[in-house]
């Protein structure tokens, strides 16, 4: 079946599915419940309509600069979360690593509650916890919407001695742990040597030393920094009303500072992009973990949407994937047809003011110099012979992708807490489908262009990595010579 428009993707996958098929597969689903039925004979609302039913993102800023975002979505259930402007980023050498430290602080207790009694009164609830830190970014949630203890557990965090040192072996196990995970040390190094020398270079978890070496007075010194009110978002979504939500963040996130001592307001550095590669060979790996990426768009950068668009037309491909070499994306066939790789997937990582866009694959040791010929061949065919039907195909699953990801409240509010950080305001899916309709394949090869063609790689490969060719082949390979 040829599908061209996104309204007919999208109504064939809700006529054909069964109500034992998870959730995840219905894309409009978590919009609101009226939109679509699983019942068979009853019809479904179109694309168009599934985005114009979407609710309003209502946001509000308290006299402290905390921002309070919500969406009603009509679930019987919430999610709230708190967002902060904090993460490795914002760290230095001495001190990477204490966001993430303080991620497993989080939940350990606070001056009212200790954490025995901080976990029963959680589970009476009925509510689950949840901490994330990013680069940039630091999220606490919970499952229902508690927000006097989602507010005790940021402003009054127990930060006991005795717990620190508990935690402190803790985040060293799970380090160990993380070294054995090859796709995360495979981006880790990614991000090491492209932006080397600056703070993106800086891993989330830090090294081991720092989780030895840091103390309390650290984790104080970075809350004190970094735990601003302006640099705050309290997001919610599901059953919630914002009036009652703006109320209760008065109530419990009014205290919270938005002045800085001195000169001490953390201001980002620009973080340099360097085109270059680190190998970890270890031939004792069954297979080999490479990642090769350019410097691509800010997240609030107009040329962000056609690069998704383009990721899109790569594609992924896994071996578990059915389909074989009828698969949409050009590279995943040819995977299939010469057996180029076990997996692959087209990322792109959108920070403040830059961002990394690239392929990271798993391999053979004997296909690691094919695999990277055709990674770089789907590059230049974006930015000289990319199609209409590319950009169709590539627009169309970036649609079903936007909005697939919208499944429950806790991805929503994810969704509005990153955006308000990123851009002030949530971007609606209607806005979203706009900019995606815009995109057309001369935008896409002139986007490309400037951010692909002919550009310095960085490439990061892990494991049984002697076939990669040499830095200057890979270089060599971002251009085509024509006559």
């Amino acid at each position: 079946m040829v599908i061209e428009k996104p309204d007919d993707y999208l109504n064939h996958v809700v006529s054909v599915c069964q109500p034992q098929w998870p959730l995840f597969f219905l894309p409009s689903l978590s919009l609101q419940p009226i939109l679509l039925s699983l019942r068979r004979g009853q019809s479904s609302v179109s694309y168009a309509q599934s985005l114009a039913g979407a609710p309003e993102t209502r946001l509000t800023a308290l006299d402290n600069g905390l921002r309070v975002a919500s969406e009603e979505t009509g679930h019987a259930t919430c999610t709230v979360g708190l967002w902060i402007s904090a993460g490795s980023r914002y760290e230095n050498e001495k001190n990477n690593g204490a966001g993430f430290f303080l991620e497993h602080m989080a939940f350990k207790g606070t001056k009212k509650y200790p954490q025995t009694a901080l976990e029963q009164q959680v589970e009476s609830m009925g509510a689950h916890l949840n901490a994330y830190t990013s680069r940039e970014h630091t999220k606490k949630s919970f499952g229902k919407l508690p927000v006097e203890l989602l507010a005790e557990v940021v402003q009054s965090c127990s930060l006991n001695e005795a717990e620190i040192e508990q935690q402190r072996g803790v985040l060293l196990r799970e380090l160990e742990e993380v070294d054995g995970n090859l796709q995360e040390v495979c981006l880790d190094l990614l991000h090491a040597t492209a932006f080397q020398g600056t703070p993106l270079g800086q891993s989330v978890l830090g090294p081991s030393k720092n989780a030895r070496s840091l103390t309390r007075e650290n984790l104080v010194d970075y809350i004190n920094s970094h735990y601003k009110a302006p640099r705050m978002v309290l997001a919610a979504a599901g059953g919630v009303n914002h009036e009652e939500l703006v109320g209760l963040a008065k109530s419990n996130f009014s205290g919270i500072s938005f002045e800085y001592e001195g000169d001490a307001v953390p201001v980002l550095s620009p973080c340099r992009f360097t085109g270059s590669d680190i190998r970890m060979r270890d031939d004792g790996f069954p297979l080999a973990h490479i990642a090769i990426a350019v410097e691509g768009a800010s997240v609030t950068s107009p040329d962000i949407v056609p690069l998704m668009v383009a990721n899109c037309i790569i594609g992924s491909y896994d071996l578990t994937y059915g389909g074989g070499k009828h698969l949409s994306s050009r590279l995943a066939r040819l995977a299939v047809e010469a057996n180029l790789c076990h997996s692959f997937q087209a990322f792109h990582s959108s920070y403040s003011d830059t961002g990394l866009m690239g392929i990271y694959f798993v391999t053979d040791k004997n296909s690691i110099e094919d695999m990277m010929h055709w990674s770089q061949n789907a590059w230049m065919n974006l930015c000289t012979t990319v199609t209409e039907s590319d950009v169709t195909r590539g627009k169309n699953a970036l649609k079903a992708s936007l909005v697939g990801q919208l499944n429950g409240t806790t991805p929503i509010c994810d969704d509005i807490g990153r955006h308000i950080l990123n851009y002030g305001r949530r971007i609606p899916l209607a806005e979203w489908d706009a900019r995606i309709d815009a995109v057309t394949a001369n935008v896409v090869r002139d986007v490309c262009t400037k951010y692909i063609y002919d550009k310095c790689p960085a490439v990061a490969a892990v494991g049984p990595v002697e076939q990669l060719p040499d830095y200057n082949r890979m270089r060599s390979a971002m251009y085509w010579l024509r006559f």
